[in-house]
């Protein structure tokens, strides 16, 4: 597993509706907020290149020091790229099943223990 990773899910109005640190615990008292905020800096880079592809997976688009990230947001020092995609690909079959749920508002905050405890078993897994 990378010793970093700090995945976020952003609606389409740039609002987070995920977030989630699946790496090992920050050593940094204000890691979380660091985070956070490479994070959505990161989203003007994502918007300027989701109009020259087409591309679902973007690979890393920003890097800060030695943390890069990748879209769909990922915060991560790892550099399995295999591993990160499958990570997206299962992470957005299990998004597709929260927005199937009739309950499911999309745009809201995703609060589901379920979707937490799968996003991170797939962190374990995957980073």
């Amino acid at each position: 597993m990378a010793t970093t990773a700090c995945f976020i899910i952003v609606s389409r109005n740039d609002i987070p509706i995920y977030e989630a640190e699946v790496g090992v615990a920050a050593k940094r008292e204000d890691a979380a907020q660091l985070h956070q905020f490479i994070l959505h800096a990161a989203l003007d880079i994502v918007q300027d290149l989701a109009w020259t592809t087409s591309a679902m997976y973007l690979k890393s688009v920003d890097r800060f020091n030695e943390l890069m990230v990748s879209v769909l947001m990922l915060l991560h020092d790892s550099r399995n790229d295999d591993g990160i995609k499958s990570f997206f690909q299962e992470v957005h079959e299990l998004y597709i099943k929260t927005l199937l749920n009739p309950l499911y508002l999309p745009g809201s905050r995703i609060t589901s223990s379920h979707f937490d405890t799968k996003v991170r078993a797939l962190a374990r897994k995957y980073l």
